[in-house]
């Protein structure tokens, strides 16, 4: 663009010259999330990891509660990494899974495919997931939602 079509308000009148905006989560909306999904765990008691990923399933943050399996640690990051990336609750891959699709299992990158990824949506964008495990898939799964409705975008 020149500087010209600039100057005469070329680029005020063409609204394909805009960029496209779109919300992040912030570390005060991680660590409301965090809080959410722990005190949903506390209170039923369960042992679990907690993890919470952008939009492109990068870790944003881990937190292991007293008494959760070592393995956890890996599974819950996992969960929320393929929740981001396709956009959808993990679930959805467990049933694709457990109705017959066993080739679905051969997907690359998605390593989390059981229920516990749950995505953190605003105006139909994915902001990122939060990912549990330690407990049953759907006890899992009610943590990770309670994560990802607390944060008020």
């Amino acid at each position: 663009m020149h500087w010209e079509q600039v100057c005469s308000g070329h680029l005020l009148t063409n609204p394909r010259m805009y960029m496209k905006n779109k919300t992040v989560l912030e570390l005060a909306d991680v660590k409301s999330i965090a809080a959410a999904a722990e005190a949903e765990a506390l209170h039923h008691g369960w042992a679990v990891t907690i993890a919470i990923v952008d939009d492109g399933g990068n870790l944003l943050w881990l937190q292991r509660l007293d008494g959760a399996a070592p393995i956890s640690a890996l599974i819950a990051p996992a969960k929320a990494r393929t929740s981001a990336i396709g956009r959808r609750e993990t679930k959805i891959y467990e049933d694709i899974i457990n109705g017959g699709r066993y080739s679905f299992l051969s997907a690359p990158t998605l390593e989390g495919m059981l229920e516990g990824g749950v995505p953190i949506m605003k105006d139909g964008q994915c902001l990122g997931a939060v990912g549990v495990s330690g407990v049953k898939s759907s006890e899992d799964a009610q943590i990770a939602r309670a994560g990802s409705s607390a944060v008020g975008l």
